[in-house]
């Protein structure tokens, strides 16, 4: 009998291992694509004038060089736990701003072929 207990807590613990995992990759990916078409967004609207694109970028830049800071910042504080409500939310932060950047990476790519 309390051998059957232990597989049980064991099988229980498992699952929510991968349940946790699917979900926190299933939003990660989603903040990525978020981001990515963010970056499509953005590059394209402002080029339809031809005069923007310089600002677009600056601003860009500037925004993702000011959630680098508050994330990084952040980051190295030991006040925050590790699993906090706050660290997920610099975590998605994180990813769009990387979704960004592959954007603009992939527009550059487009732009120059």
């Amino acid at each position: 009998m309390n051998f059957t207990l232990k597989i049980i807590n064991i099988n229980k613990k498992i699952e929510s291992i991968i349940n946790y995992q699917f979900n926190s990759i299933g939003l990660q990916l989603l903040n990525l694509l978020i981001g990515f078409f963010i970056a499509t967004a953005l590059s394209t609207i402002p080029a339809q004038t031809g005069d923007w694109g310089i600002v677009a970028a600056a601003i860009i830049v500037t925004n993702q060089e000011i959630i680098s800071k508050i994330i990084y910042q952040y980051r190295n504080l030991t006040i925050l736990p590790k699993e906090s409500i706050i660290t997920e939310f610099f975590k998605q932060c994180n990813n769009i701003k990387i979704g960004i950047l592959y954007g603009l990476f992939v527009d550059a790519f487009k732009l120059g072929s």
